[in-house]
């Protein structure tokens, strides 16, 4: 009796429906694992006050809290204000009998302010007096819980690495390269749109705006081009995991690294994602601190998809070098092999654009 043999129909559907699937678990674990437990994991946060009473405060708000605090002393309510400007703590607590105050700087995470609230607000409680919170930075009323930029880095990453499918392989590098540039120019713009004229999350420095985005748009673009020659229809799927799963979870957009767990904290150091919401944190709220920190993060994602594109045009080179070789000698069925090959190709293509 002979054994059922699959179809080719049907192992070629199977065999695609791995991506929806690697995406499936991918997306699950980068987004369930970096925002469904929040929790604070050495927060900065500051106690106004000088003297042997305030260093005894803050060591028993350390001991309670244990590795959730990273707690410091500071001198006076001017030096915690300029500390929360400059994102070095997120909280800054000024003890007092009458009217405890916690200082925080909203702009730069709602949610770790309403973590620091969360811990101080008991602390209060226990002095006896009610706990007055103000913040030295809030988001502009437009983006009340400063989260916009996040939803910003999502339209613009998509408008990026879907591109990169559309640009294809029929091209010349340097051509798609050209592409890719200008690509993220028209990308950058709408960002650039969406956030001043449109939803007004930008009321100033729009075109510095445009620039970070550009720069981080193009990076994307040139890493995706030059992945696709090595890659293929596999593109999309590393496309996702490198600027979706990784990327939108350790940006800082919805909860920064210390309320994170260690992995996705230690990605948003260096990850591009995290340099584009938190340079144009520094261009809108923090009077350009850090900035340029920022900058050289995307600068140096750029290069990187300048040298993928460069190894990528020296391998395609050597690739046709290869072939116009073996066309020489059995041009007929050469010829036809290739015409086979760039309907594989075009099969690819829309099976990738499907996928994006």
């Amino acid at each position: 009796m002979k054994s059922p043999v699959m179809s080719p129909a049907l192992r070629h559907v199977l065999t695609h429906l791995l991506t929806p699937l690697l995406m499936c678990i991918g997306m699950g674990l980068a987004y369930m694992g970096a925002f469904v437990t929040p929790e604070p994991h050495h927060m900065p946060v500051a106690v106004v006050g000088t003297g042997p009473r305030t260093a005894v405060f803050a060591q028993t708000v350390k001991d309670a809290a244990g590795d959730k605090l990273d707690v410091r002393t500071v001198p006076d309510r001017a030096t915690a204000v300029s500390l929360l400007k400059s994102r070095h703590v997120t909280g800054a607590y000024v003890p007092s009998a009458h009217t405890p105050e916690l200082l925080v700087a909203s702009a730069a995470s709602d949610m770790g302010a309403t973590a620091v609230e969360k811990v101080f607000t008991p602390v209060a409680a226990h002095e006896g007096a009610p706990l007055k919170v103000t913040d030295v930075a809030p988001p502009v009323h437009d983006d009340p819980t400063g989260q916009g930029l996040f939803f910003l880095l999502i339209a613009v990453s998509i408008g990026s690495y879907a591109s990169v499918a559309a640009i294809g392989a029929a091209l010349p590098m340097r051509v798609r390269a050209l592409l890719a540039l200008g690509v993220s120019a028209a990308v950058a713009g709408i960002g650039a749109l969406l956030a001043g004229p449109v939803f007004h999350l930008a009321h100033h420095a729009l075109g510095a705006v445009w620039g970070m985005a550009w720069l981080y748009s193009a990076g994307i673009l040139l890493i995706g081009v030059g992945l696709h020659t090595f890659l293929k229809r596999w593109t999309t799927l590393t496309m996702m995991v490198l600027f979706v799963m990784l990327n939108f979870t350790s940006s800082g957009g919805l909860f920064r690294p210390e309320l994170q767990n260690g992995f996705f904290g230690s990605l948003h150091a260096f990850w591009n994602g995290a340099g584009f919401v938190e340079g144009v944190r520094s261009l809108l709220y923090f009077g350009d601190d850090g900035i340029g920190r920022d900058v050289w993060t995307l600068v140096a994602w750029l290069a990187v998809g300048i040298v993928v594109t460069t190894l990528a045009t020296a391998w395609e080179r050597s690739r046709a070098a290869r072939t116009a070789a073996v066309e020489s000698r059995t041009a007929p069925t050469a010829s036809e092999n290739a015409d086979q090959s760039a309907a594989r190709e075009a099969e690819e293509e829309a099976e990738e654009t499907v996928a994006v």
